[in-house]
């Protein structure tokens, strides 16, 4: 057995362990204990690098892992935004936009998938701005809250509108996306 079989599964856990942070993360903010919230979220944030780069650098990939990884990430970026807006640390009508732009498209791609009987996820460019934006968002607020380090109101406003625009515009082309493949196929005309 070649070295790199053995450790096919290494990513897929270091996905699962995020996912099993995200509780202890919620718990730790609704408990006040946002410094250690903040670096258990930090940490979070750099296993989904490094499962990354372990699952591409040694060919670690696997079917589960297109699944899993991008699972962790989202319900770790929901927990946070609800929580924070549970907290008044963000807006409710953000906590809104964030979450339903991310059923929207969930749901987008299970109704595309149900109808097609395919779907090929390629994020988009603004897809992926608008995941920067909302994680820098959730650490500058977890870093006002948990390390006391004044972020400024002007740089959580920019942020704030940055996550605003791009779930918008990134929810949009996908429906936008999704409904021209959906009218083009034959069976739907």
């Amino acid at each position: 057995m070649h070295w790199r079989e053995g450790l096919i599964w290494l990513p897929n856990l270091i996905s699962l362990l995020r996912l099993f942070v995200v509780p202890i993360v919620v718990l730790l903010m609704l408990e006040s204990a946002y410094a250690w919230a903040f670096w258990l979220f930090l940490a979070a944030g750099v296993s989904d690098a490094v499962d990354g780069f372990i699952a591409k650098r040694w060919k670690l990939s696997t079917k589960l892992g297109a699944y899993l990884d991008p699972l962790a990430d989202k319900v770790l970026l929901i927990a946070m935004y609800i929580t924070l807006g549970y907290l008044d640390e963000i807006g409710t009508w953000l906590v809104i936009l964030v979450v339903s732009r991310d059923l929207l498209i969930v749901g987008g791609a299970l109704l595309y998938h149900h109808l097609t009987h395919e779907l090929k996820m390629q994020p988009l460019f603004v897809s992926r701005l608008n995941t920067v934006a909302q994680i820098l968002l959730v650490v500058l607020v977890m870093a006002r809250l948990g390390l006391s380090i004044d972020v400024g109101s002007l740089v959580e406003s920019m942020v704030i509108t940055a996550v605003a625009v791009t779930s918008l515009l990134s929810g949009g082309a996908y429906l936008l996306i999704w409904g021209r493949k959906a009218i083009g196929r034959e069976e739907f005309r």
